[in-house]
């Protein structure tokens, strides 16, 4: 089967998929800078700053809210270093940045801050928004290029209204990953750079990776502008790890935020694709769990 052929026409029926409740169109996973210039001053538009708080007040685009990124990335009751906080935290951050259930948002990074911006998207999708939300290619650096005004100026949000959706099945746990280590129907792809998935341990109890695993750098998948390489290349990219159409992609990574980025490419290319977000931090500290290395993978 060719691959380009498989996962192309995918793209295009989940970009045009309806949405689970009120029947509307889903939004496109990207936006570009043309887009958001003409849509700037849509009444329903809400637009998400993800970076430092410094780089927000040294310009923005205007009418953006700058995202307390530790407001949504940890558990109070988890020892890990990311996971989505229970859905009511997230509902009370996003209500103060403004979301409301009929907002139409647009994440953007504002420097080199391209995975937490899809960890900011893969948040709205878990909380029922994300058929209303997009990432904006290439972000404020983009917008930048473009010849688009930045600002100062930060405004305050008038606080939304969240009803939430939480979406459970997003997220995969340890013990789900290691039920499905063998199931042909399901493609475990580690989204760390190639050192960490072939044995350097860096801040990890152990070294290796998740037996099975696919390798899919989160760097392979960006231009060197920030923006997100094409879908061709994409696909090509998810194809020469080895991750068949038609399967079910798990991510993950150290932590789980370049794992984010890896789901929302997995999720523009088609697939059905959930999170393990306790990722190689939790499995590796727990020696039940197998690893494994390159060199026991078998060879054919």
């Amino acid at each position: 089967m060719n691959f380009r052929r498989a996962v192309l026409p995918l793209l295009i029926l989940v970009a045009s998929a309806p949405a689970a409740a009120g029947g509307a169109a889903r939004a496109p996973f990207l936006v570009n800078t043309s887009w958001l210039a003409e849509h700037l001053n849509d009444p329903s538009l809400v637009l998400l700053h993800v970076g430092d708080q410094e780089s927000y007040n040294a310009g923005h685009i205007p009418g953006a809210q700058w995202v307390p990124y530790r407001e949504i990335e940890t558990r109070p009751d988890s020892d890990l270093t990311l996971e989505l906080p229970p859905a009511e935290q997230l509902q009370a951050a996003f209500e103060r940045l403004g979301v409301s259930d009929n907002s139409r948002i647009i994440v953007y990074m504002g420097t080199d801050w391209a995975t937490p911006t899809a960890r900011v998207f893969l948040t709205l999708e878990y909380m029922g928004l994300g058929e209303r939300a997009s990432i904006l290619d290439g972000g404020l650096p983009a917008w930048r290029a473009d010849g688009h005004a930045v600002t100062t100026e930060a405004r305050t949000a008038v606080p939304g209204k969240i009803t939430l959706h939480p979406r459970n099945d997003l997220l995969v746990d340890a013990a789900w990953v290691n039920a499905h280590l063998h199931d042909a129907s399901v493609a475990i792809v580690d989204a760390r750079i190639a050192r960490f998935f072939e044995g350097e341990p860096g801040r990890m109890p152990r070294g290796g990776h998740i037996p099975g695993a696919h390798n899919v750098p989160f760097p392979s998948l960006l231009e060197e502008s920030g923006k997100f390489k094409d879908t061709a290349t994409l696909a090509d990219a998810f194809r020469a790890a080895g991750v068949s159409p038609g399967v079910l992609v798990v991510t993950y990574c150290h932590i789980g935020q370049q794992a984010s980025l890896a789901w929302f490419v997995a999720r523009m290319l088609g697939y059905q694709a959930r999170l393990y977000d306790g990722s190689f931090e939790e499995w590796s500290s727990r020696p039940e769990l197998p690893v494994e290395l390159p060199a026991q993978q078998p060879r054919n």
